[in-house]
């Protein structure tokens, strides 16, 4: 598989197949939206159109990165939100990064979005596919962010084929930037277990496709088969 590791600014034109990582914190949030029953994520353009989204659908929940704010009802933590019930709900999210670089590649045949904690099914729905050519959209500092390059450099491994273990690219993620900030409480609107939360690896079965829809990016859940090639832990 040929696989390109860019970040947002170095996209000129629509791949054909991307993969966007946001591993702290918006994927893993997204996935963990699914997991308690969201049916489907929106993916704003900016914070007034996911405020604008809220006010024409008051039934949606509305979530964004950093501390609380008016007008929203969640913020980007997989910590805080893993309580929440989102049964059949639609969830409007945008955040600094993650949803940033897929909207930059909504134009792609297959946009799919991901962390560690999908990792597999991400891998596996690359497969299925028989995608030879795939760009690894790295959205964190400007495409040099440790967790999400190393996420994307895992899953594409994966995605070949090939047998890793994923101690090494894990450990590079718990080390970065991202994961010190967290830790440390520089970030606001977080909770003490994000990181560990962000580095689940398969925690969950489902690959994460967004396609455009009435106008709108919105992210879905894709179960996929599973299949030979267990990734060592």
């Amino acid at each position: 598989m040929d696989a390109r590791f860019l970040g947002i600014a170095e996209i000129s034109e629509a791949p054909s197949v991307a993969v966007v990582i946001d591993v702290m914190r918006a994927y893993t949030v997204a996935a963990w939206a699914f997991a308690r029953g969201a049916e489907k994520i929106v993916l704003a353009e900016s914070l007034d159109d996911a405020l604008a989204l809220k006010a024409f659908h008051p039934d949606w929940v509305a979530l964004k990165d950093g501390p609380p704010a008016p007008g929203f009802d969640a913020v980007n933590s997989p910590g805080l939100l893993r309580s929440a019930d989102l049964a059949g709900r639609t969830v409007v999210q945008k955040t600094t990064a993650g949803t940033v670089g897929a909207l930059a590649v909504r134009d792609a045949s297959l946009v799919l979005c991901a962390g560690f904690v999908v990792a597999e099914a991400t891998a596996r729905t690359l497969r299925s596919h028989g995608c030879d050519d795939v760009t690894f959209v790295v959205t964190g500092e400007d495409g040099r962010a440790e967790e999400d390059l190393a996420c994307a450099q895992y899953i594409a491994r994966r995605a070949a084929g090939t047998v890793t273990d994923a101690a090494g690219f894990l450990h590079r993620a718990g080390a970065s930037r991202a994961a010190t900030e967290l830790t440390e409480g520089v970030r606001e609107g977080a909770h003490p277990d994000d990181v560990a939360l962000c580095l689940e690896l398969d925690r969950f079965p489902f690959a994460m496709v967004a396609t455009p829809e009435g106008g709108l990016m919105v992210l879905r859940p894709h179960d996929v088969p599973s299949a030979g090639g267990t990734a060592v832990i």
